[in-house]
């Protein structure tokens, strides 16, 4: 009997859950025994739910496996990552509504900044705004490739999704981002047999937007990752029972929960608005995904400062959350993102549950140190969804 097939056997009706998530929050010292982020940020309403809760630190993968962002909200999903793989071009293409077919891959595009050389001097083309890559967005319509159907869709800032639609296109492709400035767009390169078509249109694609965007200020080249088909999930419902609703303002966050079968409400543009979202829709549905993107972010970026800032905003609505009162409050991150290494990062990430249910243990604090002894010990994020069902009264006894 797999997880899957033992949550459905098990499942019954009980209270409501709401996972919170903060993008990249686990974090490290910047120095020997300084604080982490979380450590140095002043977060007392998340502490005060502490000592209410139980914590515990969980590995989004598998030990030592730095997770994307896709793998690692898959495992706080409940799916394991390593069977239901899914591309973050998808991911990105089902966060803005587009209808992905069978016959479609898709690839989340950035664009960057090349200079004269051609060398990439900025990966996200200084975050461009979205109002100015929209329009940059629509100059790459233009391009034309025979017996292959291509869209071209502003997503977010320096983020866009392309989507090629033909027979015989593979989604197994490498992606064409260095990851490093200073060095030049790889070429996109199939990695099986069915995905050489897929890896030769991209190149024509890359030409043909190349020579569009030359002229640009900021966006004058791209960067192509996460090619990938539509997958085949199975829904909240079916495996828990649950109506379940996303609320972010990220696409990608929403894409991931669209695939997995929760309804996207609202159309928040910020933390606050978020959780205005979360009162209006309560009575609505069963299960709340609410997901915070600029830990992650100010993490990728370097700055520990600023994401202390961001904890400390994260802290500030944890109070509205608290007040509804639901049978199961998760807090959690799909992945650390330490400002040290300005990167997604293997270490895990602290976790805590808040419920009448929940044994608490002796932490008084929010963070990697406490979450680190704490009563939920150490466990793959896969299981945060059993733990959440069954502190929400939603699993029944296994067994005679």
């Amino acid at each position: 009997m797999t997880l899957h097939e033992l949550i459905q056997s098990l499942k019954t009706d009980g209270g409501k859950i709401v996972m919170l998530v903060s993008d990249g929050i686990g974090g490290l010292p910047m120095a020997p025994g300084g604080p982490t982020e979380l450590e140095a940020a002043k977060t007392p309403n998340l502490d005060a739910l502490a000592t209410q809760g139980v914590l515990g630190m969980s590995t989004p993968i598998l030990p030592g496996i730095t997770p994307g962002s896709g793998p690692g909200h898959l495992g706080l999903f409940g799916y394991d990552p390593l069977e239901f793989q899914i591309g973050r071009g998808v991911l990105e293409a089902a966060g803005i509504a587009f209808p992905v077919g069978p016959n479609d891959v898709c690839i989340r595009c950035n664009f960057c900044t090349v200079d004269e050389n051609g060398l990439i001097t900025d990966r996200r083309a200084g975050r461009i705004p979205t109002e100015e890559s929209s329009e940059v967005v629509k100059l790459l319509r233009a391009v034309k490739i025979p017996g292959v159907e291509i869209f071209v869709e502003p997503v977010k800032e320096h983020r866009f999704v392309v989507v090629f639609r033909g027979e015989g296109l593979g989604g197994n492709v490498a992606d064409t981002d260095p990851q490093k400035t200073g060095l030049a767009p790889l070429d996109p390169v199939a990695k099986d047999e069915a995905s050489k078509k897929t890896a030769e249109v991209a190149k024509e694609f890359y030409r043909q937007a190349r020579e569009i965007l030359k002229g640009q200020p900021k966006a004058n080249c791209l960067t192509m990752r996460g090619f990938a088909n539509k997958p085949s999930l199975p829904s909240y419902k079916e495996l828990y029972g649950l109506n379940a609703a996303a609320i972010a303002v990220y696409p990608m966050y929403k894409g991931l929960a669209s695939l997995v079968g929760m309804d996207l409400v609202g159309s928040p543009k910020s933390l606050e608005e978020e959780v205005e979202v979360l009162k209006e829709n309560w009575d609505k549905y069963d299960f709340f995904f609410v997901h915070f993107k600029y830990t992650d972010s100010r993490g990728e970026d370097g700055d520990f400062d600023a994401k202390v800032k961001m904890i400390e905003e994260l802290d500030k609505v944890v109070p509205a959350i608290a007040a509804l009162k639901p049978a199961c409050l998760v807090v959690t991150g799909d992945h650390s993102t330490p400002a040290k290494m300005a990167s997604h990062s293997f270490h895990p990430v602290p976790t805590m549950i808040v419920s009448d249910l929940a044994r608490t243990d002796s932490c008084n604090a929010y963070n990697e140190t406490e979450a680190s002894r704490g009563g939920l010990g150490h466990f793959q994020a896969i299981h945060i969804m059993p733990m959440a069902m069954a502190h929400a009264g939603r699993l029944e006894k296994f067994g005679a």
